[in-house]
């Protein structure tokens, strides 16, 4: 009988358990575990064809994250949050990208993360070229805008702010890919991510024209949005409570 290195088996184990922490993650924020339930390893190692042992592995890293709470003496459950925790975060957030933005506009920002920053302007342009939303677009807007944000996060060279900036996405509605259509409407939501994407458009600029003010206000600008599109979706989450 074949058996593969310890060290493969280690990395086996240690992707196992990144993959199933990120399957239960999605779970919980698209709401298909609700508040307070349960979380049950065997159910939960068969809803995902799984061993329990990723399943028993990846609880403590999501509680640590903040998405579950402590039941009993060992187990966990999904922790629910409330409409200002979500506002709270997405204020945070704001706060962490017009920095980075900043920094950004100040130091100069390298050809390459330009070229980058470009490509999802054009991905945004060809989306909106319509006029009109369709049902898949709630994924490539979401895509888009998640690249975007990351890019001037990532491009500051700043690793510490963007773990804070990650951990504020972990909140229900706050990430910059969470965008629900069916929730709010695709005609209103066309309008709130149009205005959105020429926002990038002006970020851009200012970054690029080392307008460093600019990028810092247009960025904390750019999160009043959201906060309009999250309480259109926030009427029709089972994550949130109160």
């Amino acid at each position: 009988m074949f058996l593969p290195p310890i060290g493969n088996l280690g990395a086996s184990s240690s992707m196992n358990q990144t993959t199933t922490m990120l399957q239960l993650r999605e779970m919980i924020l698209r709401g298909e575990l609700a508040p307070g339930e349960r979380m049950r390893e065997a159910d939960l190692a068969t809803r995902l064809g799984i061993s329990r042992t990723p399943v028993r592995q990846a609880l403590p890293a999501l509680a640590q994250e903040g998405l579950l709470v402590r039941s009993g003496q060992r187990g966990f459950a999904v922790r629910a949050f409330g409409p200002g925790e979500s506002l709270e975060a997405l204020r945070l957030r704001a706060l962490l990208e017009g920095f980075a933005a900043r920094q950004l506009a100040e130091r100069g920002v390298k050809a390459s993360l330009l070229d980058a920053l470009r490509d999802t302007l054009r991905a945004g342009d060809a989306l909106f070229s319509t006029r009109t939303l369709h049902e898949d677009d709630e994924v490539r807007y979401g895509e888009m805008n998640l690249r975007f944000h990351s890019l001037v996060l990532e491009g500051a060279g700043m690793p510490l702010l963007a773990s804070f900036a990650a951990r504020c996405n972990l909140v229900p509605f706050t990430s910059p890919d969470s965008i629900a259509f069916s929730a709010v409407g695709r005609q209103a939501m066309f309008d709130l991510l149009f205005y959105a994407h020429r926002q990038h458009h002006s970020i851009v600029e200012a970054i690029v024209g080392r307008q460093a003010d600019r990028a810092e206000f247009l960025f904390r600008e750019h999160a009043v949005g959201q906060e309009h599109s999250m309480s259109l979706q926030q009427g029709n989450s089972a994550l949130l409570s109160g």
